[in-house]
């Protein structure tokens, strides 16, 4: 199998809501976008984020087309997460976690957007011996 490209695709109420705050605070940029649809893809990686509005007549399987959020996890893995915390919380955005470190060196910080999606940062530091 040869995978050329990934998307997460998520189910929200306000899919500006959602592209906006990832394109503010993660720099995504806009690929394409219809009603209640808008798809983004970002320079430095291979993935893009799809939002839909939920409730969409075309979103198959229905039986799963609620909103996207419990239990999900948005996570990128970034070379400098103190300063890449600073800046989006900077932008305004809802801090759920400040950054903090796990005991087997998993440096961590959470962002809520305006759907409630959580995003989190990580980078693997190495802790003291």
């Amino acid at each position: 199998m040869n995978i050329t490209q990934t998307a997460v695709s998520l189910n929200v109420a306000d899919v500006d809501a959602s592209a906006n705050f990832a394109k503010t605070c993660f720099g995504y940029e806009e690929a394409m976008a219809a009603d209640g649809f808008v798809s983004l893809r970002h320079a430095d990686s291979n993935t893009n984020l799809i939002f839909l509005a939920t409730g969409l007549a075309t979103f198959k399987p229905s039986e799963i087309a609620g909103s996207a959020g419990q239990g999900l996890l948005l996570v990128f893995v970034v070379d400098d997460l103190d300063a890449e915390f600073e800046r989006i919380a900077g932008t305004g955005a809802r801090v759920v976690t400040a950054p903090e470190t796990e005991p087997w060196g998993e440096r961590y910080c959470q962002f809520a957007d305006p759907n409630g999606l959580v995003w989190q940062l990580v980078q693997w530091v190495e802790l003291p011996a």
